[in-house]
């Protein structure tokens, strides 16, 4: 019965993503204040197609390929409600709580909290880094086999989002001012901040509606606080952004599964 039902929940889901291509203007996305960004970060959100562009759309569905199964992730971009559906399992973020579905424990249920949008943050990158309650500073270049990146430290205000304590720069192509890689601590369960930065380079991007989001993401190892060489990459396909708002129905926990806070 379990493998009935998530067939007629990827159903619907895939549907849902399908409609963001086939009906992309079907409601008026709400208006967004005009906000103020440093150069810097300002610099970056126009090389993407502009933090307007971005703020415009409501909805992003996102397939991440992986060896074990690919997952589809559909983020409500104005409320953050997520679910991440795989053919083993499925979990989401009701606007309240985390949910997970699954026969089995494939999924560690005290994963849920920290794994349900951590893909689509390092996804949606830069754009995350402009929601509220960010603060940002500038940060010294990154060196990298004979280019100068120029970079931007963000953190975040006491109270905002799951990991405050979490940071974040962004290194710019001096170039084209595209984003270029990304370092970031992880605090989540750990109280207090970290100075363990990891890095991710970002150099391959698709069109999405306007707005450049990435195909690949290369994960590098790091020795004395900066990258080396790469140790693992993630690739995405089938990415769509558009004004549709999406029924909360998607979102919602399944009668088969759990919240999982």
């Amino acid at each position: 019965m379990k493998s009935i039902i998530t067939t007629f929940l990827l159903a619907v889901l895939l549907i849902s993503c399908k409609q963001n291509n086939t009906n992309p203007e079907s409601t008026t996305a709400p208006v967004i204040p005009a906000k103020e960004y440093p150069a810097a970060i300002a610099a970056t959100f126009k090389a993407h197609g502009g933090i307007d562009r971005w703020n415009a759309m409501n909805n992003l569905c996102f397939t991440m390929e992986k060896e074990g199964g690919n997952e589809t992730h559909t983020v409500d971009l104005k409320s953050r409600k997520v679910r991440v559906e795989t053919d083993k399992f499925a979990l989401g973020f009701d606007g309240e709580k985390v949910w997970l579905d699954q026969d089995s424990t494939y999924f560690a249920p005290q994963r849920a909290r920290f794994y349900h949008n951590l893909m689509f943050y390092f996804y949606a990158m830069p754009f995350v880094l402009g929601d509220d309650g960010i603060n940002y500073a500038e940060e010294k270049p990154l060196e990298f086999e004979g280019v100068s990146y120029p970079g931007t430290r963000i953190s975040f205000g006491a109270n905002v989002g799951d990991a405050p304590d979490d940071e974040y720069i962004i290194y710019s192509d001096p170039k084209t001012n595209e984003m270029a890689w990304l370092a970031y601590t992880v605090t989540y369960g750990k109280g207090g901040k970290s100075d363990r930065f990891s890095y991710i380079k970002y150099d391959q991007w698709v069109d999405v509606n306007g707005v450049k989001l990435p195909s690949k993401l290369h994960w590098y190892k790091v020795e004395d606080g900066v990258p080396t060489e790469m140790r693992s990459e993630r690739s995405f396909i089938k990415p769509t952004a558009t004004k549709t708002v999406l029924d909360n129905a998607l979102f919602s926990k399944p009668e088969s599964g759990e919240f999982a806070e």
